[in-house]
């Protein structure tokens, strides 16, 4: 059975990025069909897949990370609005009979993602 997860490390600080709330969302054409939001843990995962089952079709999707939230709760000093405040992923899911893991690395001033495992 197909599923997503997610998981967030903080970079700037060498840890888990924990609490930051994720919103997901389907695109279909120039809508975005919210699904649902997760929070992460103490290891900076979600406690559940963000997605799977009939839920998780193929299709692209966006997951949105509130990492200005968590930045600001580190207590990490930056002007407002923030650099980076909420960050957007899009990624397309080819087979929803696959486990897409999609991680965000975080700084204050900088992100990167890839497929995982």
């Amino acid at each position: 059975m197909g599923r997503l997860t997610t998981h967030v490390l903080d970079t700037s600080r060498g840890c888990p990025g924990q609490g930051i709330r994720i919103e997901i969302f389907r695109i279909e054409g120039d809508q975005r069909i919210r699904l649902g939001e997760a929070v992460t843990n103490d290891d900076g995962r979600c406690d559940n897949p963000v997605l799977e089952g009939e839920a998780f079709v193929s299709g692209e999707y966006e997951l949105l990370f509130h990492a200005g939230d968590y930045l600001r709760a580190q207590g990490i000093e930056a002007s407002e609005p923030r650099f980076l405040d909420r960050i957007p992923l899009r990624f397309g899911v080819a087979d929803a009979s696959e486990h897409y893991h999609v991680p965000l690395l975080v700084s204050p001033y900088s992100y990167s993602t890839y497929r995982g495992s």
